[in-house]
């Protein structure tokens, strides 16, 4: 006789795991960049044994331990460190793509702050009048960024953008329109021989001290600024290094040296005490509008538009140069 017995129940082993929470993930992460329980609860604004109680509630979810904890240090199992270095990723683009949504759904609104170096031209205001014109719900800031720290801004977040000199060349950072090329001058004494020219070859430049932007500026950024050497192969001296460009428009005036400037730079700051003499043969100065890859937002992207739109491009606006 076949009998039928109770139904079939599902095991545990068979249900499917519980969802995975945020807060959770962002507590590892924190917790794995501090590997200390008591600023790990500071950053989140949670108890020390809410931050146990995350991190074991993790560590049930996957199934083993992430972290090792002992009485004098904290630190991740060889399980957690590569669960951290495949978490990261997924939870900055996770976290982005909900902050596109808010921005979204919000529409352009808050602060915008805008770097610039130099001197913010024409062009540049046009695009923030652009930019106001169609979301006036956002405020704009103008700051200048150190003549000689041409990226520090963007990654300290006290920029949102930056329209900083050419080229760029850092893997963190991104860069948009591309625009404003302009012959370069050169600014020098007026006492200098070089004063009464009325054009100068970029050979002509091995006879002169070339005063530079100093430190944090790239190595590749102030050599194009301030090359080591004419096109030709012909030595170019090195002079001081500056931080501002005010500091380098006063060694100039005291003959310390010369400074390449772009032509509208050299017109917004002429003095009676300098000379600017176009220099052939160098390439153009070029501005690029420049952010952090990991902050863009809504604002942003609405900024980078007006800019394109407003801004004559120039040859290899697509890349960095």
């Amino acid at each position: 006789m076949s009998g039928s017995g109770p139904p079939a129940t599902t095991t545990t082993a068979h249900r499917p795991a519980p969802g995975l929470e945020l807060r959770e993930l962002e507590c590892f992460l924190v917790l794995s960049e501090e590997l200390h329980f008591g600023r790990t609860a500071e950053r989140l604004y949670v108890s020390q044994s809410r931050v146990s109680q995350l991190l074991r509630a993790l560590e049930s979810r996957i199934g083993a331990r992430l972290v090792d904890r002992t009485s004098r240090r904290v630190r991740l199992t060889p399980l957690g460190e590569e669960f951290r270095m495949s978490l990261r990723p997924a939870y900055d683009a996770l976290r982005a793509t909900v902050e596109r949504a808010r921005s979204a759904a919000r529409g352009i609104e808050g602060r915008l702050t805008i770097g610039f170096q130099g001197t913010a031209d024409d062009r540049i205001m046009r695009a923030i009048d652009a930019f106001h014109r169609r979301h006036p719900a956002c405020a704009t800031q103008i700051v200048e960024i150190p003549l000689c720290d041409p990226f520090g801004a963007l990654r300290s977040g006290t920029v949102d953008v930056a329209v900083t000199l050419l080229p760029m060349a850092e893997p963190d950072l991104t860069l948009g329109p591309v625009f404003s090329a302009q012959q370069q001058t050169l600014a020098v004494s007026v006492r200098h021989p070089l004063a009464a020219r009325a054009t100068i070859t970029a050979e002509d430049l091995a006879g002169i001290a070339l005063i530079s932007p100093g430190d944090p500026a790239p190595a590749y950024w102030r050599a194009a600024h301030a090359p080591a050497a004419t096109p030709q192969g012909r030595p170019i001296p090195a002079g001081p290094r500056v931080s501002t460009l005010q500091e380098g428009l006063t060694l100039t005036a005291a003959d310390r040296g010369g400074m390449l400037l772009c032509r509208p730079t050299a017109d917004y700051h002429g003095r009676r005490d300098i000379a600017f003499v176009p220099v052939a043969g160098l390439p153009d100065s070029v501005l690029g509008l420049v952010h952090h890859t990991e902050r863009e937002t809504a604002r942003v992207r609405a900024f980078r538009t007006a800019v394109t739109e407003i801004a004559e491009p120039a040859e290899g606006s697509t890349k960095a140069m």
